[in-house]
């Protein structure tokens, strides 16, 4: 139960930096800066990246040659179903990027709002996960205060870089017409799956801990797959890239910063 209400916490708190980061629909009403949102992209990127490695796979290989397992085998097959998971998602859930004009997945008649909102919605389920395995890992170790450190890290590093994008799901519905108050619920809604699948999966970590290296790599794989597919080609888009590069080695570097020093 402790581990549950840990990953309560932490997945509340990336929660609330999306709901602040939508809440910006409140101050700025024309569109936002193009460098500035790749440098919010990139530096998503980069902690996504950064957190994949040190908080996720190398947690995950370590786990599973404790348990007399060969470490990269669980490591390696739960990031390609991360990978795979993601995949079937973008094909069978319709849904729209910010700066895309048509939809992918299925064609649907849903509102180019909701299309929106499911992008990001679908993209913060790995980040969720990632946060709420830390803390169910810590709580396998005998509730190691290191350990629970390192997932208060990676908590802090998602709910950093989730600021921006609350702002990059809010803004945009409210250039396409909709009610600043209504932007901010469907940018703050669209982190609410963090918490869901948060203790979600601590509550399966917990049942079956086998599982728990094949889950750590599938969340790895899952948002590796967003930074690949998403995040840094949009941060990279027009002629001149290096603000996008520059936010991806900021976001990377203070997610190793914060997994070190606080791990």
């Amino acid at each position: 139960m402790q581990s549950v209400l840990w990953a309560a916490g932490g997945t509340g708190f990336t929660f609330l930096m999306t709901s602040l980061g939508a809440a910006m629909v409140f101050f700025f009403r024309k569109k936002s800066n193009v460098n500035i949102q790749r440098v919010f992209l990139g530096f998503a990127a980069g902690v996504m990246i950064a957190a994949s490695v040190w908080s996720l796979l190398i947690p995950a290989i370590e786990e599973a040659e404790a348990s007399g397992m060969i470490g990269w085998m669980p490591a390696a097959g739960g990031f390609i179903l991360g990978i795979a998971f993601l995949m079937l998602m973008d094909n069978v859930l319709p849904h729209l990027h910010p700066d895309s004009s048509s939809p992918e997945g299925p064609s649907s008649t849903w509102k180019r709002t909701t299309l929106l909102v499911l992008a990001v919605t679908l993209h913060n389920i790995p980040e969720g996960m990632a946060v709420g395995l830390s803390f169910a890992l810590a709580a396998q170790h005998g509730n190691d205060p290191a350990m629970y450190a390192a997932a208060m890290a990676l908590a802090i590093g998602i709910g950093i870089q989730n600021f921006p994008e609350g702002a990059a799901i809010s803004l945009p519905l409210r250039q396409e017409g909709v009610s600043t108050g209504r932007a901010f619920v469907y940018g703050s809604l669209s982190g609410f799956v963090e918490p869901v699948f948060g203790i979600l999966t601590v509550l399966i970590a917990g049942g079956i801990q086998p599982l728990m290296p094949w889950l750590l790599s599938f969340a790895a794989g899952a948002m590796l797959y967003v930074v690949v597919e998403e995040l840094i080609p949009e941060a990279h888009l027009g002629e001149h890239s290096h603000v996008g590069t520059l936010g991806v080695m900021a976001g990377f570097l203070i997610m190793m910063i914060l997994d070190v020093a606080l791990g």
